[in-house]
């Protein structure tokens, strides 16, 4: 049973569509998943709100200069970056209490949104094409022009920085936009709303920000011929279906999908600096991360020290609400989550994964009304398991032992995700030897999760297409186009 505390003030979360805040459609229920107390409430108008965004971006795209002009781009998103910045720990505030994440980790999360955003801002500027003479007395231009409207799908895990990451380059290169984020963070996408309002130089239109508890606005973004790209950060299961429906009308989709990143720990490795790393690979946002480290290879001289320290570690982790400075990590976004990664866990036990710490749901004492999960380490000798193979989504990983590089390599990739890999080792030659030969979009060499404006990240196999951060992340957004002159020579 859900309760609305007198000292916790209740929201009304809005959809901002074409610079107007637009609260139509029926009242929902936004949940604290620490507590399950009722924070606020949320119109649910996905597929009314995702058409009127579409025609606001449309609009825009075709009656603004945002697609024409490079200084005005460079400027909102130099904007946005500052009211990000201002608005910071209003966003911590109800980042933390909606979506579960202790502190440290929502300002994580949100400390990372300004310079992406001044990122972009520099690519706005330097953005264009290229002129070349093909032959003689011929001019040839190349521009690069934007697509049109983007949609940008985020999730619910880290939604501030999911969305940016893909709404930067998009406004960069041009574009208008849709975003779309799940109900479970309406909350936090209404004061991101609030926040990117601030831009004062901003185009009605350009941003349009709408959120949904199905999937009938999402439906519409990939079906509607008005939105020629989509930026989607997902499930694999979900990406393979919006491909599919997008095939119609030949759509550019740019995807960051699931992952099941291998974490290598060869004999030779640093454990006082490796364990720790480990640790919080698997518990940082809850495991609810598409990198989050779920696979733990090591090597036989290692193993046991591994197993068991690591072990320790989670036993130790504490696991609380937002609220409390000592938690180390928080709950899952909802107890249909929790239910589902126990039953992973049960799951991976009668198939021969052997416990090493159960973990599993709180069910009694203080945190026994949240979404509260304990980290989980299994054993496991069968690299075709279930619990090896597909993505998790929670805080339960994986322990594997292998006797040479060879073999770790062929273990890691076993498996259709690609989007990231860790190899511990002293060892430089080994190091970017297994990197090289690592099936990964991303791979760290004695850490964990690095991440940079401006460098590559994206997912080799069924982990994405396409690429966010770095130059590349413009090339989801551009068309390119080539005007043929033919002035002739001068005559000498």
């Amino acid at each position: 049973m859900t309760m609305l505390l007198d000292n916790i003030p209740s929201r009304k979360a809005f959809n901002w569509i074409s610079g107007s805040q637009c609260q139509e459609g029926q009242l929902k229920q936004s949940i604290d998943p620490a507590t399950y107390n009722v924070i606020g409430h949320y119109p649910d108008y996905g597929l009314e709100a995702a058409k009127f965004a579409v025609a606001a971006a449309s609009k825009a795209f075709r009656e603004t200069m945002w697609a024409h002009d490079h200084e005005l781009r460079a400027r909102v998103l130099d904007q946005l970056a500052c009211a990000f910045e201002r608005s910071r720990d209003r966003l911590l505030e109800i980042l933390s209490l909606e979506n579960g994440k202790v502190k440290a980790e929502a300002a994580f999360e949100l400390d990372m949104v300004a310079s992406k955003l001044r990122y972009s801002a520099a690519t706005a500027l330097v953005e264009g094409g290229r002129a070349l003479t093909p032959k003689p007395g011929s001019i040839s231009v190349i521009l690069r022009q934007p697509m049109g409207v983007a949609a940008v799908i985020a999730p619910w895990n880290s939604p501030v920085i999911l969305t940016i990451r893909s709404l930067a380059p998009a406004l960069a290169a041009g574009c208008t936009t849709v975003i779309k984020l799940p109900a479970q963070v309406a909350q936090t996408a209404s004061v991101m709303a609030e926040v990117m309002a601030e831009a004062e130089d901003l185009p009605n239109g350009v941003i349009n920000l709408f959120f949904e508890s199905g999937p009938e606005g999402s439906a519409y973004l990939v079906d509607s011929p008005e939105v020629p790209v989509v930026s989607f950060t997902g499930s694999t299961r979900t990406g393979r279906a919006i491909s599919s429906a997008g095939a119609r009308y030949l759509k550019r989709f740019g995807m960051e999908l699931g992952g099941k990143t291998p974490m290598i720990v060869f004999d030779d490795a640093d454990l006082n600096a490796a364990l720790p790393a480990l640790e919080k690979a698997l518990t940082v946002f809850s495991g609810q991360f598409c990198m989050t480290g779920s696979r733990l290879l090591v090597q036989d001289g290692k193993y046991e020290a591994v197993r068991n320290g690591l072990a320790e570690r989670l036993r130790n982790v504490k696991v609380g609400p937002a609220a409390d400075p000592s938690s180390d990590m928080g709950p899952l976004i909802d107890r249909a989550n929790v239910a589902r990664v126990d039953g992973v866990v049960e799951a991976a036990i009668a198939a021969g994964a052997k416990v090493v710490e159960r973990g599993g749901p709180i069910n009694v004492g203080p945190l026994a009304n949240g979404a509260f999960f304990r980290p989980a380490l299994l054993e496991v000798s069968d690299n075709s398991l279930a619990i090896v193979q597909e993505e998790t989504f929670g805080p339960v990983l994986t322990i594997q032992r292998f006797s040479d590089e060879a073999e770790a390599i062929r273990l890691a990739n076993d498996n259709e995700y690609g989007l990231s890999a860790s190899i511990w080792t002293r060892d430089v030659d080994r190091s970017l030897r297994v990197a090289q030969a690592l099936e990964a979009g991303s791979v760290w060499i004695n850490d964990w999760a690095k991440v940079y404006d401006g460098t590559e990240e994206g997912g080799f196999k069924q982990s994405g297409v396409g690429r966010l951060n770095g130059l590349a992340a413009l090339d989801d957004f551009i068309e390119h186009k080539h005007i043929a002159l033919k002035p002739g020579l001068a005559q000498r």
